[in-house]
């Protein structure tokens, strides 16, 4: 088999939800080509075409706003990177794009947080569907205590998802994270046996194995070595001819080398608690944040001067 898209899936959840459809999702028309090129000469437009929209959001875990007034465009096709200090809101905005943030007491979002157009908090919604829709590949790897092949096909399983042959989206996922050749003779032996690298491109062909559009990362590569992470950012490049990808990092270097475009986000400390609100400063194109950024407090984290 020489093929590297996953198969078409009847999922039964989809009819049940108002996130929109697989095949809704790619009517979109292209936008004019009017824009720029990456370092890598890819073409970006000057205006991503959404995918998530973030309007006026705040963030808070019961009276605490950890999150103040964000508004952001995460484009189809591209990743963004979300930089900037501990504590200024990047992880709690990544989950909210999935509604991870549901699973914490307290925690509650307003403003509107839109999945091709439709919001993703309203009540009809199906967190596990927005989840499905939405994967998420956390700090460190977190293989299921299974083998190579149940951990990728335990996703379609649970979720109902209709398959031909479970054998072929198997290797499909596993090609799709860089990672078949490596372990096509050991696919019934634990996940737990495979190298801190290779178990985190096993959970992105987790996370792929059930068709997502999007794949939230938060940061990635901070568990792994320098050639563990040169793998996860080549094959970050890979993914986004099918994905959209939002990552967070803490390495200036990794955001100005995978990264389309880049939100800078700090921290505002409140008089008299110090609690620390997570503000949006800055979104634009990765090279102009990193050469010519328009608000100093980008400039002063970027060069070093704090953070």
């Amino acid at each position: 088999m020489t093929s590297t898209q996953t198969p078409t899936a009847a999922d039964p959840a989809a009819t049940a939800t108002v996130v929109p459809s697989d095949d809704a999702r790619t009517s979109e028309p292209p936008r004019p080509r009017v824009g720029a090129q990456n370092d890598s000469g890819r073409f970006l437009p000057e205006n991503p075409t959404p995918v998530i929209e973030c309007e006026n959001v705040d963030i808070y875990y019961g009276d605490f706003r950890a999150v103040n007034d964000v508004s952001l465009v995460y484009g189809r096709n591209e990743i963004t990177a979300m930089i900037g200090p501990s504590g200024c809101g990047k992880s709690t905005v990544l989950r909210s794009l999935n509604r991870m943030n549901d699973l914490v007491p307290g925690a509650r979002v307003t403003g509107r947080i839109a999945y091709h157009g439709q919001d993703m908090y309203a009540a009809e919604v199906d967190p596990i569907e927005v989840r499905r829709r939405i994967g998420m590949v956390f700090q460190k790897p977190n293989p299921f205590p299974k083998s190579i092949y149940d951990n990728i096909a335990y996703g379609p399983r649970v979720t109902g998802m209709k398959v031909e042959s479970m054998d072929d989206l198997v290797e499909e996922a596993l090609r799709g994270a860089a990672l078949w050749d490596e372990v096509k003779d050991k696919l019934k032996q634990s996940a737990y046996g495979l190298s801190g690298g290779q178990q985190q491109r096993l959970c992105i062909a987790r996370t792929i194995a059930v068709r997502p559009e999007v794949i939230l990362m938060d940061e990635p590569c901070s568990a792994l070595d320098p050639i563990a992470t040169a793998r996860i950012e080549d094959l970050m490049e890979d993914l986004r001819k099918d994905y959209t990808i939002i990552i967070v990092t803490h390495n200036m270097q990794q955001a100005a080398r995978v990264a389309d475009r880049t939100a800078f986000f700090t921290a505002q400390a409140a008089e008299g608690t110090g609690d620390r609100t997570g503000q949006l400063v800055e979104f634009d194109l990765t090279t102009k944040i990193f050469s010519n950024p328009g608000d100093k407090r980008t400039e002063d984290y970027i060069s070093g001067r704090f953070g």
